[in-house]
């Protein structure tokens, strides 16, 4: 199952108002089940730098089902993935990346955010993702 291009606008829709909320400027990207980009937004002012970040973050989450913020402490030095974020033309392993779930709770893409800190990073990836997985489209 994937997300659809009317889904992904909806995640980018809520990711954006919870960046205004929180007086940030962020790039968003959503990827489909096989990791590719369906949906990318940059609010305006928003680092350039950033661009890449986002669609790796949402990349990543996708990759291994989980929120990059749990994968950074599973490849810390000691941890059983240390230096994973080589792997696959380079991962993000800091917060800001969430699986995107459907209501019935399978995974159908991934939001990746970056423009801010990484815990508003995560803030708005999990509103964008939270706004699918209330509600059927």
């Amino acid at each position: 199952m994937n997300i659809t291009l009317e889904q992904a606008e909806k995640a980018i829709a809520a990711a954006k108002q919870k960046s205004i909320a929180i007086d940030t400027k962020m790039n968003i990207a959503i990827v489909d089940s096989g990791a590719n980009l369906v949906a990318f937004g940059r609010m305006d002012g928003a680092w350039l730098g950033s661009l890449d970040i986002s669609i790796k973050k949402a990349k990543t989450a996708r990759y291994f089902d989980m929120n990059t913020g749990i994968i950074g402490e599973l490849s810390q030095p000691g941890q059983p993935l240390f230096n994973i974020e080589h792997s696959n033309t380079g991962l993000i392993t800091f917060p800001g990346g969430v699986p995107i779930k459907n209501p019935e709770g399978k995974i159908i893409g991934a939001i990746g955010v970056s423009g801010s800190s990484v815990e508003n990073d995560h803030t708005v990836a999990e509103a964008g993702a939270l706004a699918l997985a209330l509600t059927i489209l």
